[in-house]
């Protein structure tokens, strides 16, 4: 059996590498992965910052994996995570749900945390479907505290590759990476919230119900129709996009 694992993994190497000397999409879009995987900072510096920033107290994640990977670095007292364990089975987590099941034992005062809890930070980083992240950015509004952030991740996916709908499609150029169509909610939250997007770690997005320096509100566009193509050439506006020197400049670091 292992003599077989090992082969198998070989030959995935080995096609790997012949698609990426014969294949110029394929050779482009693995370059632009390498590229995303080595940007600093991460989505827990990011976070990090906006902790600090307003001295947040409360933390709340969704979807959280392995807790090493973000849960874990983030420093504020408070913290509470949400997963339901599909991608990671020890799921050591506090919440062993859906976000969406969360949210609904949470209005119920069904948890063991109130009803009345306003969050400083919440990290949304769950089923990266828009619909899904949709609701996700909707009912974590009602629980954000007046100064907060709502934080999501993979909201700037490199290529249409990596921003495919299904997960399970990994025999593509992006592999096995997957950034979903988060994007898209984030471009129609946009509307709504003052907003910016960290060129990092796939692109962390930054929600906020206030006004504050770097952040934008982009007007409501009957017209869009989110066709990647065109968010792909205008992602500056379309994400408010910005480097992580310029972000923290503006908020005063």
């Amino acid at each position: 059996m292992q003599r077989i694992v090992k082969n198998i993994q070989q030959n995935k190497l080995y096609q790997l590498g012949w698609r990426i000397y014969n294949d110029g999409t394929f050779a482009q879009v693995h370059q632009l992965t390498e590229m995303e995987m080595c940007k600093n900072p991460k989505r827990f510096d990011i976070i990090n910052f906006l902790a600090g920033n307003i001295r947040a107290q409360t933390y709340l994640e969704i979807g959280v994996r392995n807790p090493d990977d973000n849960f874990n670095r983030i420093n504020i007292a408070q913290k509470y995570s949400v997963d339901p364990g599909v991608e990671f089975e020890a799921n050591p987590v506090d919440f062993k749900m859906t976000s969406d099941d969360f949210f609904t034992a949470l209005d119920q005062n069904k948890l063991s945390i109130s009803n009345n809890t306003k969050f400083d930070i919440i990290f949304i980083d769950g089923l990266h479907l828009a619909a899904q992240v949709d609701k996700d950015i909707a009912n974590a509004a009602r629980y954000i505290s007046e100064n907060g952030f709502i934080v999501l991740h993979d909201c700037n996916p490199p290529t249409e590759y990596h921003a495919r709908e299904n997960y399970q499609f990994n025999n593509s150029p992006a592999d096995g990476f997957w950034n979903g169509t988060t994007w898209k909610a984030f471009v129609q939250a946009r509307t709504k919230y003052y907003s910016c997007c960290i060129d990092s770690d796939w692109g962390v997005g930054i929600l906020s119900s206030l006004a504050r320096p770097g952040f934008t509100l982009m007007p409501v566009n009957e017209n869009v129709y989110f066709d990647f193509n065109f968010f792909s050439s205008n992602k500056v506006a379309q994400l408010n996009l910005l480097s992580f020197d310029a972000f923290t400049t503006g908020l005063g670091n």
